[in-house]
């Protein structure tokens, strides 16, 4: 079960397939990650960029404090999808949903965003490469934050934009920024 911890549609609980392969961030986890960016950017002026989005949890808490753009990407198809239809049923037009490869979707430079927030699965070695192809790509614009979701197993290769790391139980947020 998601629950929408902020914003228009606060309370909200958005109930995900079982099937899919997710592990959402925890309320505990996303209420903590909110207050820090509530004190650091105005999301109602934020480009933001979803990977790895699995059911949208993070999107729709964009979505829901006044994001006016926000891509969701996943290379699951289910998630896709599912994400697509809960943004069309909340009423959410500036979610846009890309079924990829995050790892591809970074190399392909399509724009540039305020805020990028990727949360990796945790098994996932080649996570640590984040921030490296996020930044040799350009797609972080001047002045904006990445915001890494990881295990304390992931190590980072590249820290020299590393500026914080947030604990909030078995998660760690890693906060870069140009």
């Amino acid at each position: 079960m998601i629950r929408i911890i902020g914003g228009e549609h606060k309370g909200k609980r958005i109930s995900a397939p079982s099937n899919l392969p997710v592990r959402p961030t925890t309320d505990y986890a996303k209420e903590g990650l909110f207050n820090l960016l509530n004190n650091r950017i105005d999301l109602t002026r934020t480009k933001a960029l979803d990977l790895f989005s699995g059911t949208g949890n993070i999107t729709y808490e964009l979505a829901s404090r006044g994001c006016p753009d926000i891509v969701s990407v996943d290379s699951d198809f289910h998630c896709v999808r599912f994400i697509a239809e809960t943004a069309k049923k909340l009423d959410m037009p500036q979610v846009k949903v890309t079924k990829m490869d995050a790892y591809v979707f970074i190399r392909k430079k399509f724009a540039q965003w305020d805020l990028i927030f990727a949360d990796a699965p945790f098994d996932q070695k080649e996570s640590s490469t984040l921030p490296g192809l996020i930044f040799e790509n350009g797609i972080l614009a001047p002045g904006g934050l990445l915001i890494i979701e990881h295990s304390a197993r992931t190590v980072f290769a590249d820290t020299s934009h590393l500026k914080e790391q947030r604990s909030y139980g078995k998660v760690i947020f890693s906060i870069f920024s140009s």
